[in-house]
């Protein structure tokens, strides 16, 4: 794998992540709702489910995906019932400028541990995922040489890159909602709100290529 293999690799990787989907919205709401630090646990989870897609990608978890309409169904549906869950829940919220105590319960969905395994969950329950890396990693995988360390090298790449272009949707939302009354914060969480359950949407509609 040459240097500029993983540079092309890298560029394109951009693009991809840069564009909002499901993780980058959440790192923005996250910034928004708890600031940077707090919004990093989410951005962890992120990067460990990008490491999971790939590693699963490389054993062919991918393949058998693409392969099965049960199980990508069955994964399929978990991935919209979870993101329309999370839509729900930005819809119903009172604004990320609402400081008024909440029960200890409530509290808990700004934990990092919360942050880390939402972020994470949405990731990697969502089907396409597994199939885009199945589709996008083998153009930059010489099949001549040996598959598991250039398959780690695409990973810490990606997720590299995932933290960074995260980081700066997190500080977005912070920023923004800086700048907001309550009233457009309220409105910021409707956004994101609904972004997430079009996104569950599109995915409930989801087909394999051929099916």
């Amino acid at each position: 794998m040459t240097a500029m293999t993983v540079l092309a690799f890298a560029l394109v990787a951009a693009i991809g992540i840069a564009t909002p989907g499901p993780t980058v919205l959440l790192a923005m709401t996250n910034g928004s709702r708890f600031g940077v630090r707090r919004a990093s646990a989410g951005m962890m989870g992120a990067v460990v489910s990008d490491f999971v897609l790939i590693g699963a990608v490389a054993l062919g978890l991918g393949a058998v995906l693409a392969a099965s309409e049960f199980w990508f169904g069955v994964v399929k549906w978990i991935g919209a019932g979870y993101l329309a869950f999370l839509g729900v829940m930005l819809l119903r919220s009172r604004g990320t400028l609402d400081e008024t105590p909440r029960p200890a319960g409530r509290r808990e969905s700004g934990s990092a541990r919360a942050l880390f395994l939402k972020s994470f969950l949405v990731a990697a329950t969502n089907p396409k995922g597994y199939l885009f890396f199945s589709a996008f990693l083998p153009q930059f995988i010489d099949p001549a040489a040996p598959q598991a360390q250039q398959y780690a090298v695409l990973a810490l790449v990606f997720a590299g890159m995932d933290f960074m272009i995260m980081f700066g949707y997190a500080l977005l939302g912070a920023r923004a909602v800086g700048m907001l009354r309550r009233s457009g914060a309220l409105w910021l969480d409707r956004a994101c709100g609904g972004a997430l359950l079009v996104l569950a949407g599109s995915l409930a509609c989801y087909r394999r290529a051929g099916s």
